[in-house]
């Protein structure tokens, strides 16, 4: 009796195995939670919103220097006088309005 050449049973399941957990932690790297695709939307998301904290840093100067011009310490006629026009909606009688 021979026997006839066939691979081991064992050897197919272990490069079986081997192969799935390969492209498991392959897939893993590049689609999960810390892949590299994730990694790319953080960096993207990170550049846009070192972007808005700078617009926010000069509203906030700007508005800083508006309520350090109508303080006590320091008190500016004409922004006050800006404000309430704005703010109540007044003209004075030598002005003309253009809508």
């Amino acid at each position: 009796m021979t026997r006839s050449p066939r691979p081991a049973l064992g050897a197919f399941v272990f490069f079986t195995l081997a192969l799935g957990l390969g492209t498991y932690f392959t897939f893993a790297a590049v689609q999960g939670d810390f892949g590299l695709f994730r990694r790319a939307e953080i960096s993207a998301e990170a550049t846009a919103l070192k972007s808005q904290l700078g617009d926010v840093r000069k509203e906030v100067a700007r508005m800083e220097n508006l309520t350090r011009r109508l303080s006590d310490d320091f008190l500016d006629l004409d922004l006050l006088d800006e404000q309430a026009r704005s703010v109540l909606g007044m003209i004075r009688a030598d002005e003309i309005v253009i809508r």
